[in-house]
């Protein structure tokens, strides 16, 4: 029996039970992984396709406007392709044509179109639509123009209309077509869903489950890639370039183009391009692009700004696949620019092309068959192995021209200026696949899809470092960064989590970027954190060793073998501990020897050499004997441990050292190349653990979980959930909360307290009152119903002392928690990011101390459990000074399910859960106290 004792609408109180809320919902589960497709990064309904012979398109939801448009389609479509689609070789009537273009009610019907500008008109070549067949399935169909067969269409549309289906809660695509529509069957196949097909005399029937599982993720992910790569191809092997803005004016951006061009001997055609020239250095001109006899693969255009769009119409009617647009003002300067920019970017994609910039400094390929400068500077850096991505062209000349500096070998660069439509993203994929590369370098200013990078990082990571300069971290240089490249400012907090997850090595200045990239292109990476130090000095070898070890490397002491192997050949003076110091009168073959031994010992996993130049005439020598002691230790076998050197010679200093098979890298400071270990070191163990995975639960309620929030906004808009909300919300994900009842009077409170078990804590309940001890809301270690009543009355006294007795809601009673300790987890909406959790000790301990650890959702179980171990406080976890350990595998699992929560439900913008007490294994833990703040879902990834 129950009965409402005045309670307000919507609270149930059982009085027989006394109980309101308080199952404990917590028990570990068994998880499987939860399969993210890669397009639930991007927005599905609108935006560009790459197709898979790189060419792109435009596809966006279909609308009544484009009755018309798609009528044409039809009517375009061979009488099979139509027979396929529609089951008559008949061109449907109009009627039936206008109504695939009603998108308004998704839950219904969906339809996708893309389109292409061909012959100077936008067109629709393909769509493709899905209807309720009931709640839960939706039938399908789709056509291709039939001069776009092959080139995926229809897989990637059948991509994007499943995850538009998911989102409104389909589990199934069903489809009926000809036994003989080969095209569609491979379309299902490749797309990698689970289906199944039926027969039935000439019709086959197809199911999909839209359920997405490893298959359709790493199908997802391959077409994704080798479309991106074979879309980029022209920009980085183009067989000929067409300048179009040339120029005789020695000053001028145009003549250094084709300057650069020219000087660094493009292996392929260069076709200058100016109205009012025959000819610029010695160089026939033309007059417009579409006067050049030959086909163009590539064009860089640098004309003003009123000019590019016609130049662009200009390209697409050449059949050019890509281009470069140096020009300035567009985003960067203003709402108009950034009208014109987004104009500009809808000519690229409708024509099938692929653009860098605007307003950038333009692009590079070293390979001895393309030598392409297409840059305005005639710096043209050493062929190597690392590729660079620059958000400044600032930064690009700079960093061309410290690659001769540092020793640097330079594979490819790009300078994405605004980034309109070629991005670090697609780089990154290129990279991947390149086989010039194996370092790959990034100046960044902003990140337009933050969760598309982290996907693709992630994944590059696991195969060659990302170093990253991310510029912006101070509020001024937010704002600089603002108003250079017309970037949107991330959170530094943000960022910094994003590289930790993805495996991305984060400098912290351009010098350190070319630095590590210096080390981590030319040498292996070290198994292990202990170094050894060979010197002819001490001062540089004990800066060297305190460097080591403040970057958590260790130099270990030698063994006895080694050192006595190091005695055999050098004076007694000699210190053989390590750092081996061959004091300053060390001699070629000294260095030589010691750089071997040191090369063949077990008990070290990397070499640093030092030396400190007594005189300038000994330089050549040494330098000699240390390549010979390099060269001898990779003969006798250690041919992967990484050697850097410390090299001090003053009017010796840009000596490089090569071998016949490697580049050593070096450094003016003793310092450096500890650090550059050490971050190579770092990557390495990232890289040698296994990625994680993203668990799924078999156990949550994510419907009434939404539902509780759909319906707070809904009637109350934006603002905090009330308490009962509250704990609902985290009972549906089975998170542990602390059992316990919301009561609206005294007498509710006293009947909870008995169920509940004495003592017990009784807290004030509002979504409205932050700073609840403040008011007297708090009181705990209640031990009998005198008490419990007491403290209700009091809280509610003092409210109405305050006039705030509207904003109580009730109270909450809950059992006191004894032991365990107290730990927080919270998350806040990045605007750019999205959910950022954090960990740390709980209670005041996480705003004095400030000990907190930031993950990016979704959170892995690696993303957890580094969480945890990564605080100052972790050993009060572990069972500090005779203190029971706590049980990590449930805060692991409690940090998972919050992932999983912000992740289903975007709506929520923050989420406390502090205190949560942690306590022994195998008792879980107890969240409680809790607030979440939901607010309108504004979220889009660019």
């Amino acid at each position: 029996m129950s009965r409402s004792n005045g309670n307000k609408p919507g609270h149930r109180f059982d009085i027989e039970t006394g109980t309101a809320d308080v199952l404990d919902t917590y028990t570990m589960r068994t998880v499987r992984p939860l399969y993210v497709p890669p397009l639930e990064t991007d927005r599905t309904e609108c935006g560009s396709l790459i197709m898979r012979d790189g060419s792109t398109a435009a596809i966006r939801t279909a609308e009544p406007a484009d009755a018309t448009l798609l009528q044409q389609f039809v009517s375009r479509l061979s009488p099979e392709s139509r027979r396929h689609r529609f089951f008559s070789e008949s061109i449907p009537p109009t009627e039936a044509v206008a109504v695939l273009c009603d998108s308004s009610n998704p839950r219904t019907q969906f339809t996708l179109v893309v389109t292409r500008t061909l012959d100077g008109q936008q067109r629709i070549i393909a769509a493709g639509s899905y209807w309720a067949k009931d709640v839960r399935t939706a039938e399908v169909a789709m056509a291709v123009d039939d001069g776009f067969h092959g080139k995926g269409l229809g897989t990637l549309l059948l991509e994007r209309l499943a995850l538009v289906a998911i989102r409104y809660n389909f589990i199934h695509l069903w489809a009926v077509t000809h036994s003989d529509n080969l095209a569609m069957r491979e379309v299902f196949r490749e797309s990698g869903f689970t289906f199944h097909e039926a027969y039935e005399g000439d019709d086959m029937e197809v199911e999909l489950s839209l359920i997405p599982t490893e298959k359709t993720v790493i199908r997802a992910e391959l077409r994704e890639r080798l479309a991106t790569t074979a879309s980029l191809r022209p920009l980085f092997h183009p067989r000929s370039v067409a300048l179009i803005g040339a120029s005789r004016d020695p000053t001028s951006i145009g003549h250094r183009l084709l300057e650069a061009l020219r000087i660094n001997q493009f292996q392929g055609t260069i076709y200058p391009v100016n109205p009012h020239a025959s000819e610029i250095a010695g160089v026939r001109v033309h007059p417009s692009v579409h006067t050049i006899p030959e086909s163009v693969d590539l064009a860089i255009i640098a004309v003003p700004r009123q000019q590019v769009l016609s130049v662009v119409d200009d390209c697409a009617g050449k059949g050019v696949r890509a281009s470069v647009v140096i020009t300035a003002g567009f985003a960067e300067v203003g709402a108009e620019g950034a009208a014109l920019q987004r104009e500009l970017v809808e000519k690229i994609r409708q024509y099938g092309m692929r653009m860098v910039g605007p307003n950038c400094f333009g692009i590079l390929n070293t390979d001895s068959d393309v030598q392409l400068n297409a840059t305005f500077t005639t710096l043209f850096p050493p062929q190597g192995r690392a590729a660079m991505s620059s958000q400044s062209g600032a930064i690009g000349i700079a960093t061309l021209s410290g690659a001769h500096r540092f020793h640097l070998g330079i594979s490819s660069f790009v300078s994405v200026g605004n980034k309109a439509d070629v991005s670090a993203n697609d780089l990154l994929q290129y990279w991947e696949e390149d086989p010039s590369t194996n370092v790959i370098l990034l100046y960044m200013e902003s990140l337009g899809n933050p969760r598309k990078f982290s996907r693709i990082a992630r994944r590059v990571s696991r195969r060659k470092p990302i170093i990253a300069v991310k510029a912006g971290r101070s509020q001024s240089g937010r704002r600089a960064a603002s108003s250079h490249t017309a970037a949107l400012a991330a959170s530094d907090v943000a960022v910094d989590a994003l590289f930790r997850q993805a495996g991305i090595i984060r400098a912290e200045s351009l010098e350190e970027l070319l630095n590590a990239a210096s080390g981590l292109s030319n040498q292996s990476l070290p198994q292990g954190r202990r170094v050894g130090i060979i010197t002819n000095a001490g001062g540089p070898a004990v800066l060297c060793t305190d460097a080591c070890e403040q970057c958590e490397l260790v130099v270990p002491e030698l063994s006895s073998q080694t050192k006595a192997a190091l005695a055999s050949f050098l004076p007694s003076a000699a210190a053989l501990g390590n750092p081996v110091d061959l004091i300053a009168s060390a001699t070629a073959d000294q260095y030589a020897k010691g750089i071997e031994t040191l090369l063949l010992a077990n008990e070290i996993d990397a070499l640093i050499i030092l030396y400190m130049a007594v005189t300038i005439t000994d330089t050549a020598d040494i330098a000699h004997g240390i390549l010979t002691g390099i060269e001898n230790g990779r003969n006798a076998g250690a041919k992967t441990k990484p050697v850097l050197i410390g090299w001090m010679a003053e009017g010796d200093r840009d000596r490089a050292f090569y071998s016949a098979t490697e580049t050593i890298p070096s450094y003016p400071l003793p310092e450096t190349p500890a650090l550059v270990l050490s971050k190579a070191a770092t990557y390495a163990e990232w890289r040698q653990q296994p990625a994680g995975m993203v668990p799924d639960f078999d156990d949550l309620d994510l419907a009434a979980a939404r539902t509780t929030c759909a319906t707070a906004l809904s009637q109350r808009g934006a603002g905090w959930l009330t308490t009962e909300e509250t704990r609902n919300v985290l009972s549906a994900m089975k998170l542990p909360v602390q059992p316990g009842g919301v009561a609206r009077t005294a007498y509710e409170a006293g009947v909870l307290a008995r169920r509940a078990g004495y003592p017990v804590a009784v807290k004030l309940a509002s979504h409205q009152i932050v700073h609840k001890t403040e008011i007297g809301g708090v009181q705990l270690n209640l031990r009998d119903e005198q008490a419990v009543r007491k403290a209700f009355d009091s809280i509610r006294a003092k409210l109405a002392e305050t006039n705030q007795l509207d904003a109580m809601e009730g109270v909450l009673v809950q059992s006191m928690v004894t032991g365990g300790v107290e730990v927080m987890i919270g998350v806040t909406e990045d605007p750019l990011f999205g959910p950022l959790i954090a960990f740390g000790l709980g209670g005041i301990h996480v705003e004095i101390l400030g000990d907190v650890q930031f993950r990016l959702a979704p959170l892995t179980d690696r993303d957890a459990a580094e969480m945890i171990r990564g605080i100052k406080g972790y050993r009060l976890l572990t069972g500090y000074r005779g203190h029971s350990p706590a049980d990590l595998e449930a805060l692991e699992e409690t940090l998972l399910r919050v992932s999983r929560l912000v992740e289903e439900i975007p709506e929520i913008s923050e989420l406390d859960l502090n205190p949560i007490f942690a306590l022994s294994p195998g008792q879980g833990c107890r969240i409680v106290d809790a607030r979440i703040r939901i607010d309108h879902h504004n979220l889009q990834p660019s």
